[in-house]
Protein backbone atom coordinates (compact mmCIF):
# COMPACT_ATOMS: atom_id res chain seq x y z
CA UNK A 1 0.00 0.00 0.00
CA UNK A 2 1.59 3.05 -1.14
CA UNK A 3 -0.74 5.77 0.89
CA UNK A 4 0.82 8.81 2.80
CA UNK A 5 1.47 8.12 6.56
CA UNK A 6 0.70 11.68 7.35
CA UNK A 7 -1.37 13.50 4.89
CA UNK A 8 -4.20 13.02 2.24
CA UNK A 9 -3.09 14.34 -1.26
CA UNK A 10 -4.81 17.49 -2.21
CA UNK A 11 -6.41 16.01 -5.18
CA UNK A 12 -8.18 13.04 -3.15
CA UNK A 13 -9.78 15.67 -1.02
CA UNK A 14 -10.62 17.85 -4.48
CA UNK A 15 -12.14 15.20 -6.21
CA UNK A 16 -15.63 14.03 -3.89
CA UNK A 17 -16.67 17.75 -4.12
CA UNK A 18 -15.94 18.44 -7.53
CA UNK A 19 -18.25 15.65 -7.77
CA UNK A 20 -21.43 17.08 -5.60
CA UNK A 21 -20.74 19.92 -7.74
CA UNK A 22 -21.14 18.53 -10.75
CA UNK A 23 -24.07 16.48 -9.28
CA UNK A 24 -25.76 19.82 -8.47
CA UNK A 25 -25.05 20.94 -12.05
CA UNK A 26 -27.06 18.06 -13.39
CA UNK A 27 -29.97 18.23 -11.56
CA UNK A 28 -30.38 21.96 -12.10
CA UNK A 29 -29.91 21.98 -15.81
CA UNK A 30 -31.31 20.06 -18.62
CA UNK A 31 -29.59 17.23 -20.13
CA UNK A 32 -27.15 17.54 -23.08
CA UNK A 33 -24.44 15.53 -24.27
CA UNK A 34 -21.85 17.83 -22.92
CA UNK A 35 -23.16 17.54 -19.41
CA UNK A 36 -23.78 13.92 -19.74
CA UNK A 37 -19.72 13.36 -20.56
CA UNK A 38 -19.20 15.40 -17.56
CA UNK A 39 -21.17 13.32 -15.29
CA UNK A 40 -19.21 10.38 -16.77
CA UNK A 41 -15.67 12.19 -15.95
CA UNK A 42 -16.77 13.00 -12.25
CA UNK A 43 -17.99 9.61 -11.98
CA UNK A 44 -14.50 8.52 -12.83
CA UNK A 45 -12.81 10.52 -10.41
CA UNK A 46 -14.86 9.84 -7.50
CA UNK A 47 -14.08 6.03 -8.28
CA UNK A 48 -10.19 6.24 -8.21
CA UNK A 49 -10.70 8.79 -5.02
CA UNK A 50 -13.03 6.05 -3.29
CA UNK A 51 -10.50 3.37 -3.71
CA UNK A 52 -7.61 5.69 -2.49
CA UNK A 53 -9.30 6.43 0.74
CA UNK A 54 -10.43 3.05 1.29
CA UNK A 55 -6.78 2.27 1.44
CA UNK A 56 -5.73 4.70 3.62
CA UNK A 57 -8.31 3.30 5.98
CA UNK A 58 -7.10 -0.34 5.27
CA UNK A 59 -3.83 0.43 6.19
CA UNK A 60 -4.85 1.94 9.55
CA UNK A 61 -7.41 -1.16 10.94
CA UNK A 62 -5.03 -3.65 9.37
CA UNK A 63 -6.28 -6.91 7.51
CA UNK A 64 -8.98 -8.39 7.11
CA UNK A 65 -11.50 -5.42 8.84
CA UNK A 66 -9.80 -3.18 6.16
CA UNK A 67 -11.22 -5.88 3.24
CA UNK A 68 -14.15 -4.72 4.70
CA UNK A 69 -14.64 -1.25 4.71
CA UNK A 70 -15.04 -1.18 1.15
CA UNK A 71 -17.29 -4.00 0.46
CA UNK A 72 -20.07 -2.98 3.20
CA UNK A 73 -19.94 0.93 2.65
CA UNK A 74 -20.18 -0.05 -1.17
CA UNK A 75 -23.16 -2.48 -0.85
CA UNK A 76 -25.00 -0.48 1.94
CA UNK A 77 -25.22 2.49 -0.75
CA UNK A 78 -25.87 0.25 -3.43
CA UNK A 79 -29.38 -1.22 -1.47
CA UNK A 80 -30.33 2.30 -1.11
CA UNK A 81 -29.66 3.11 -4.99
CA UNK A 82 -31.81 -0.35 -5.71
CA UNK A 83 -34.08 0.45 -3.29
CA UNK A 84 -34.90 4.11 -4.56
CA UNK A 85 -34.84 2.82 -8.12
CA UNK A 86 -37.31 0.01 -7.19
CA UNK A 87 -40.08 1.67 -5.48
CA UNK A 88 -40.15 5.15 -7.78
CA UNK A 89 -40.55 2.87 -10.95
CA UNK A 90 -43.44 0.62 -9.82
CA UNK A 91 -44.20 -3.23 -10.76
CA UNK A 92 -42.26 -3.19 -14.07
CA UNK A 93 -38.40 -2.96 -11.94
CA UNK A 94 -40.04 -6.16 -9.23
CA UNK A 95 -36.30 -7.73 -10.96
CA UNK A 96 -33.77 -5.18 -10.17
CA UNK A 97 -32.86 -6.27 -7.10
CA UNK A 98 -32.58 -10.21 -8.18
CA UNK A 99 -30.97 -8.38 -11.55
CA UNK A 100 -28.37 -6.54 -9.56
CA UNK A 101 -27.63 -9.24 -7.03
CA UNK A 102 -27.34 -11.83 -10.01
CA UNK A 103 -25.06 -9.59 -12.04
CA UNK A 104 -22.63 -8.54 -8.87
CA UNK A 105 -21.59 -11.73 -7.74
CA UNK A 106 -21.32 -12.53 -11.86
CA UNK A 107 -18.71 -9.81 -12.20
CA UNK A 108 -17.08 -10.04 -8.94
CA UNK A 109 -16.86 -14.05 -9.02
CA UNK A 110 -15.70 -14.14 -12.68
CA UNK A 111 -14.88 -10.56 -13.79
CA UNK A 112 -13.11 -9.17 -10.46
CA UNK A 113 -11.22 -12.92 -9.76
CA UNK A 114 -10.67 -13.32 -12.78
CA UNK A 115 -8.44 -10.30 -13.88
CA UNK A 116 -7.29 -10.85 -10.54
CA UNK A 117 -5.74 -13.89 -10.75
CA UNK A 118 -4.65 -12.73 -14.47
CA UNK A 119 -2.91 -10.10 -13.43
CA UNK A 120 -0.77 -11.58 -10.49
CA UNK A 121 0.06 -14.73 -12.40
CA UNK A 122 1.31 -12.67 -15.36
CA UNK A 123 3.27 -10.10 -13.01
CA UNK A 124 4.65 -12.68 -10.12
CA UNK A 125 3.78 -16.50 -12.07
CA UNK A 126 2.24 -18.04 -8.88
CA UNK A 127 0.51 -16.38 -5.89
CA UNK A 128 -0.45 -18.14 -2.96
CA UNK A 129 -3.23 -17.22 -0.20
CA UNK A 130 -5.20 -19.19 2.40
CA UNK A 131 -7.74 -21.59 0.94
CA UNK A 132 -9.61 -21.89 4.16
CA UNK A 133 -10.86 -18.88 3.98
CA UNK A 134 -11.59 -19.05 0.11
CA UNK A 135 -14.07 -21.95 0.93
CA UNK A 136 -15.45 -20.38 4.21
CA UNK A 137 -16.25 -17.47 1.97
CA UNK A 138 -17.51 -19.71 -1.35
CA UNK A 139 -19.45 -21.84 1.12
CA UNK A 140 -21.32 -19.08 2.38
CA UNK A 141 -21.59 -17.71 -1.32
CA UNK A 142 -22.95 -20.77 -3.01
CA UNK A 143 -25.63 -21.23 0.26
CA UNK A 144 -26.92 -17.31 -0.12
CA UNK A 145 -26.81 -17.55 -3.79
CA UNK A 146 -28.58 -20.90 -3.85
CA UNK A 147 -31.43 -19.90 -1.40
CA UNK A 148 -32.39 -16.48 -2.32
CA UNK A 149 -31.78 -16.59 -6.17
CA UNK A 150 -32.44 -20.38 -7.55
CA UNK A 151 -34.94 -21.41 -5.00
CA UNK A 152 -37.92 -19.35 -5.38
CA UNK A 153 -37.96 -20.95 -8.66
CA UNK A 154 -39.14 -24.26 -6.87
CA UNK A 155 -41.59 -23.23 -4.14
CA UNK A 156 -44.86 -23.88 -4.68
CA UNK A 157 -46.61 -21.42 -2.17
CA UNK A 158 -46.60 -18.78 -4.57
CA UNK A 159 -46.79 -18.67 -8.35
CA UNK A 160 -43.44 -17.91 -10.28
CA UNK A 161 -39.82 -17.00 -9.36
CA UNK A 162 -41.35 -14.95 -5.86
CA UNK A 163 -41.42 -15.95 -2.57
CA UNK A 164 -44.70 -15.66 -0.36
CA UNK A 165 -44.12 -13.39 2.56
CA UNK A 166 -43.36 -15.96 5.12
CA UNK A 167 -40.65 -17.56 3.05
CA UNK A 168 -39.11 -13.67 2.01
CA UNK A 169 -38.82 -12.87 5.69
CA UNK A 170 -37.38 -16.01 6.09
CA UNK A 171 -34.70 -15.57 3.29
CA UNK A 172 -34.12 -11.92 4.31
CA UNK A 173 -33.29 -13.27 8.10
CA UNK A 174 -31.24 -16.24 7.11
CA UNK A 175 -29.11 -14.19 4.82
CA UNK A 176 -28.16 -11.44 7.35
CA UNK A 177 -27.36 -14.15 10.17
CA UNK A 178 -25.52 -16.12 7.68
CA UNK A 179 -23.58 -12.86 6.96
CA UNK A 180 -23.28 -11.97 10.18
CA UNK A 181 -21.59 -14.93 11.10
CA UNK A 182 -19.16 -14.85 8.19
CA UNK A 183 -18.32 -11.14 9.50
CA UNK A 184 -17.66 -12.85 12.79
CA UNK A 185 -15.57 -15.90 11.95
CA UNK A 186 -13.08 -13.43 9.18
CA UNK A 187 -12.80 -10.43 11.74
CA UNK A 188 -12.64 -12.60 15.61
CA UNK A 189 -13.22 -16.53 15.34
CA UNK A 190 -10.78 -17.48 12.82
CA UNK A 191 -9.43 -14.27 11.32
CA UNK A 192 -5.81 -16.40 10.49
CA UNK A 193 -8.14 -17.73 7.81
CA UNK A 194 -8.30 -14.71 5.98
CA UNK A 195 -4.69 -13.54 6.88
CA UNK A 196 -1.83 -13.73 4.52
CA UNK A 197 0.92 -16.75 5.06
CA UNK A 198 3.55 -13.80 4.87
CA UNK A 199 3.31 -10.70 6.00
CA UNK A 200 2.90 -8.16 3.25
CA UNK A 201 5.64 -5.66 2.65
CA UNK A 202 2.81 -2.84 3.59
CA UNK A 203 2.53 -4.34 6.94
CA UNK A 204 5.89 -2.52 7.96
CA UNK A 205 5.27 0.61 6.29
CA UNK A 206 4.42 3.35 9.08
CA UNK A 207 0.32 3.69 9.25
CA UNK A 208 -1.50 6.60 8.71
CA UNK A 209 -2.56 8.45 11.55
CA UNK A 210 -6.30 8.71 13.72
CA UNK A 211 -6.83 11.77 12.09
CA UNK A 212 -6.29 10.79 8.80
CA UNK A 213 -7.63 7.81 8.65
CA UNK A 214 -10.96 9.32 10.33
CA UNK A 215 -11.05 11.96 7.18
CA UNK A 216 -10.37 9.79 4.47
CA UNK A 217 -12.89 7.27 5.97
CA UNK A 218 -15.45 10.79 5.98
CA UNK A 219 -14.41 11.37 2.62
CA UNK A 220 -15.17 7.67 1.39
CA UNK A 221 -18.42 7.87 2.40
CA UNK A 222 -18.65 11.16 0.29
CA UNK A 223 -17.59 9.54 -2.61
CA UNK A 224 -19.32 6.38 -2.91
CA UNK A 225 -22.78 8.90 -2.20
CA UNK A 226 -21.34 10.89 -5.26
CA UNK A 227 -20.76 7.63 -7.36
CA UNK A 228 -24.50 5.99 -6.60
CA UNK A 229 -26.21 9.27 -7.28
CA UNK A 230 -24.15 10.41 -10.42
CA UNK A 231 -25.04 6.36 -11.48
CA UNK A 232 -28.62 7.43 -10.66
CA UNK A 233 -28.40 10.71 -12.96
CA UNK A 234 -26.97 8.27 -15.71
CA UNK A 235 -29.77 5.37 -15.52
CA UNK A 236 -32.18 6.73 -17.25
CA UNK A 237 -29.49 7.51 -20.19
CA UNK A 238 -28.57 4.01 -19.63
CA UNK A 239 -31.78 2.49 -19.86
CA UNK A 240 -32.75 4.11 -23.00
CA UNK A 241 -29.24 2.61 -24.37
CA UNK A 242 -30.47 -0.49 -23.67
CA UNK A 243 -33.90 -0.31 -25.00
CA UNK A 244 -32.36 0.95 -28.35
CA UNK A 245 -30.23 -1.18 -28.56
CA UNK A 246 -32.82 -4.30 -28.32
CA UNK A 247 -30.62 -5.87 -25.33
CA UNK A 248 -32.74 -7.91 -22.39
CA UNK A 249 -33.43 -5.19 -19.36
CA UNK A 250 -31.37 -7.15 -16.74
CA UNK A 251 -28.66 -5.57 -18.70
CA UNK A 252 -29.56 -2.47 -17.26
CA UNK A 253 -28.72 -4.51 -13.23
CA UNK A 254 -25.41 -5.29 -15.34
CA UNK A 255 -24.39 -1.67 -15.69
CA UNK A 256 -25.82 -0.59 -12.14
CA UNK A 257 -23.38 -3.56 -10.55
CA UNK A 258 -20.79 -2.75 -12.39
CA UNK A 259 -21.03 1.24 -11.88
CA UNK A 260 -21.37 0.44 -7.85
CA UNK A 261 -18.87 -2.39 -7.75
CA UNK A 262 -15.71 -0.58 -9.77
CA UNK A 263 -14.31 1.00 -6.90
CA UNK A 264 -14.00 -2.54 -5.03
CA UNK A 265 -12.71 -3.86 -8.54
CA UNK A 266 -9.84 -1.41 -8.88
CA UNK A 267 -8.57 -1.70 -5.36
CA UNK A 268 -9.09 -5.86 -5.82
CA UNK A 269 -6.83 -5.58 -9.49
CA UNK A 270 -4.25 -3.22 -7.45
CA UNK A 271 -3.71 -5.04 -4.47
CA UNK A 272 -3.33 -8.39 -7.27
CA UNK A 273 -0.85 -6.32 -8.69
CA UNK A 274 0.78 -6.04 -5.86
CA UNK A 275 1.63 -9.31 -4.95
CA UNK A 276 -0.92 -9.08 -2.37
CA UNK A 277 -3.41 -11.83 -3.18
CA UNK A 278 -5.12 -12.68 -0.24
CA UNK A 279 -6.30 -9.30 0.41
CA UNK A 280 -7.41 -9.35 -3.00
CA UNK A 281 -9.84 -12.24 -2.67
CA UNK A 282 -10.82 -11.07 0.95
CA UNK A 283 -12.26 -8.09 -0.98
CA UNK A 284 -13.63 -9.64 -4.27
CA UNK A 285 -15.32 -12.52 -2.27
CA UNK A 286 -16.00 -10.12 0.63
CA UNK A 287 -17.87 -7.92 -1.49
CA UNK A 288 -20.11 -10.59 -3.20
CA UNK A 289 -21.10 -12.10 -0.28
CA UNK A 290 -22.40 -8.23 1.25
CA UNK A 291 -24.25 -7.81 -2.09
CA UNK A 292 -26.61 -10.41 -1.33
CA UNK A 293 -25.95 -10.68 2.45
CA UNK A 294 -27.10 -7.08 3.18
CA UNK A 295 -29.65 -6.51 -0.29
CA UNK A 296 -31.82 -9.40 -0.04
CA UNK A 297 -32.64 -8.83 3.64
CA UNK A 298 -33.17 -5.20 3.32
CA UNK A 299 -35.26 -5.16 0.25
CA UNK A 300 -36.92 -8.23 1.77
CA UNK A 301 -37.93 -5.84 4.99
CA UNK A 302 -38.87 -2.85 2.32
CA UNK A 303 -41.49 -4.73 0.10
CA UNK A 304 -42.65 -6.61 3.30
CA UNK A 305 -43.36 -3.25 4.33
CA UNK A 306 -45.40 -1.69 1.41
CA UNK A 307 -46.90 -5.30 -0.23
CA UNK A 308 -44.94 -4.47 -3.57
CA UNK A 309 -44.01 -7.70 -5.58
CA UNK A 310 -40.44 -8.81 -5.58
CA UNK A 311 -38.93 -10.80 -8.25
CA UNK A 312 -35.85 -12.62 -7.12
CA UNK A 313 -35.76 -16.50 -9.07
CA UNK A 314 -33.20 -16.65 -12.02
CA UNK A 315 -34.30 -17.86 -14.86
CA UNK A 316 -32.74 -21.40 -16.80
CA UNK A 317 -29.55 -20.11 -18.39
CA UNK A 318 -28.46 -17.82 -15.32
CA UNK A 319 -29.08 -21.27 -12.78
CA UNK A 320 -26.50 -23.03 -14.84
CA UNK A 321 -24.12 -20.10 -15.03
CA UNK A 322 -24.49 -19.31 -11.43
CA UNK A 323 -23.89 -23.36 -10.91
CA UNK A 324 -20.78 -23.43 -12.73
CA UNK A 325 -19.51 -20.61 -11.48
CA UNK A 326 -19.51 -21.94 -7.72
CA UNK A 327 -18.04 -25.19 -8.88
CA UNK A 328 -15.47 -23.32 -10.52
CA UNK A 329 -14.65 -21.28 -8.27
CA UNK A 330 -14.22 -23.94 -5.94
CA UNK A 331 -12.01 -25.70 -7.66
CA UNK A 332 -9.90 -22.93 -8.74
CA UNK A 333 -9.56 -21.60 -5.04
CA UNK A 334 -9.10 -25.13 -3.27
CA UNK A 335 -5.20 -25.42 -3.59
CA UNK A 336 -4.34 -21.86 -1.89
CA UNK A 337 -1.99 -21.25 -5.52
CA UNK A 338 -3.02 -19.89 -8.38
CA UNK A 339 -1.66 -19.09 -11.70
CA UNK A 340 -2.81 -17.20 -14.90
CA UNK A 341 -4.67 -20.19 -16.04
CA UNK A 342 -7.32 -20.05 -12.87
CA UNK A 343 -7.82 -16.39 -14.23
CA UNK A 344 -8.46 -17.33 -17.60
CA UNK A 345 -10.89 -19.78 -16.70
CA UNK A 346 -12.92 -17.60 -14.90
CA UNK A 347 -12.68 -14.69 -17.68
CA UNK A 348 -14.07 -16.97 -20.01
CA UNK A 349 -17.16 -17.70 -17.82
CA UNK A 350 -17.22 -13.95 -17.51
CA UNK A 351 -17.42 -13.57 -21.19
CA UNK A 352 -19.97 -16.01 -21.61
CA UNK A 353 -21.46 -14.42 -18.89
CA UNK A 354 -22.04 -11.18 -20.77
CA UNK A 355 -22.59 -12.95 -24.30
CA UNK A 356 -25.41 -14.72 -22.89
CA UNK A 357 -27.09 -11.78 -21.51
CA UNK A 358 -26.80 -9.36 -24.91
CA UNK A 359 -28.06 -12.30 -26.80
CA UNK A 360 -29.79 -15.01 -24.39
Amino acid sequence: MTTPATVLPRWTIAAPFVAWIVLGVAYALPENGLLLALIGVALCAAVFTAVHHAEVVAHRVGEPFGTLVLAVAVTVIEVALIVSVMLTSGPEKAGLARDTVFAAVMIVCNGIVGICLLVGGIRHREQDFQSRGAAAALAVLASLSVLTMVMPNYTTTSVGPVLSPSQLAFAGVSSLVLYGVFVFVQTVRHRDYFLADVPDEDVHAAPPSSGVALAAGGLLVVCLVAVVLLAKVLSPVVEIAVKNAGAPPAVVGIIIAALVLLPEGLAAVRAARADRLQNSLNLALGSALASIGLTIPTVAAVFLWTAQPLILGIDGKETVLLMLTLVVGTLTLSSGRTTILQGAVHLSLFAAYLFLSFAP
